[in-house]
C-alpha cells in the first residue's frame, strides 16, 4: 500500500490507540516501542507526542533517548570524528542499552530503567537515578540506527528522509554514507512495522498501522 498523507498529531494518536489496544492496561508487561530516524527528522518529537497521547488512554509512558547511551568520546572517535562507518556501527553502546533498559523490562526483570548513562557534551557519566516503572508502562526508545541491534521491540516506527532531505535539514555531509548504508543493509522502510516519509516536514505520509 502506498504511503498516505497525514499529520503528525494523527500519527501520534493512531499509534497510541494501537499500542493501548494490543496490550490492556492491566497487563503487567511493559511495551517496548522504537521511534527510529535521523535526529534532523525529529523522531523525539513524535515519541513525546505518542507518550502524551497515551496518558489520557490510561497508559503510563516514558521516552528513552539513545543519545544518552552513546559511548565515551575515546571510543566513538577512535577512527576520527568523521568516520561514517563508526557512526553507524560503533557510536551506540548497545550492551549498555540491553543492560539498563531492555533487560529490566523482561518478564522477570526488575522494572528499574536507567533513562540515560553518558553525557556526550561533558563526556562523563550522567549519574541519573533509576526510574521504577509501573506494570504496563510503555517505553519509547528514540534514536538513530535502532533497527539492526537485536533490541526486542514490540513495535517499530521508522521516520525516513531521503539523502536530499537529510541535506536540506542540515545533516552533516560526512554522515550521509552511514544513512545510505543503513538504508541498504537494514532496509528500515521494509522492516519497520510503521514507516513515515518525512521529506516535507509539515506533510508526512505514512504506511498506517499494520493489521494483526
Amino acid at each position: 500500500m502506498p504511503p498516505r498523507p497525514t499529520t503528525w498529531p494523527a500519527i501520534a494518536a493512531d499509534l497510541a490507540r494501537h499500542i493501548t489496544g494490543r496490550t490492556p492496561a492491566d497487563d503487567a508487561r511493559h511495551v517496548r516501542v522504537a521511534v527510529d530516524g535521523a535526529a534532523v527528522a525529529k523522531p523525539k518529537d513524535l515519541a513525546e507526542s505518542v507518550a502524551t497521547a497515551l496518558r489520557p488512554l490510561g497508559r503510563e509512558a516514558v521516552v528513552v533517548s539513545a543519545d544518552g547511551f552513546l559511548k565515551p568520546a575515546s571510543l566513538r572517535f577512535e577512527h576520527g570524528k568523521r568516520d561514517a562507518d563508526a557512526f553507524l556501527d560503533h557510536w551506540l553502546d548497545s550492551g549498555a542499552m540491553f543492560r539498563e533498559v531492555f533487560d529490566p523490562l523482561e518478564a522477570k526483570g526488575s522494572g528499574r530503567v536507567l533513562p540515560d548513562l553518558w553525557d556526550t557534551a561533558k563526556d562523563r557519566a550522567t549519574r541519573s537515578p533509576y526510574v521504577e516503572l509501573a506494570p504496563g508502562t510503555v517505553v519509547i526508545v528514540v534514536g538513530e540506527f535502532l533497527l539492526d541491534r537485536w533490541f526486542p521491540f514490540d513495535l517499530t516506527v521508522h521516520i525516513h528522509l531521503s539523502a536530499g532531505a537529510l541535506r536540506r535539514r542540515g545533516q552533516e555531509e560526512w554522515t550521509l554514507p552511514a544513512f545510505a548504508r543503513y538504508d541498504d543493509e537494514v532496509d528500515p522502510m521494509a522492516n519497520a512495522d510503521v514507516t513515515v516519509r518525512a521529506d516535507h516536514a509539515d506533510r508526512p505520509a505514512w504506511s498506517g498501522i499494520p493489521k494483526p
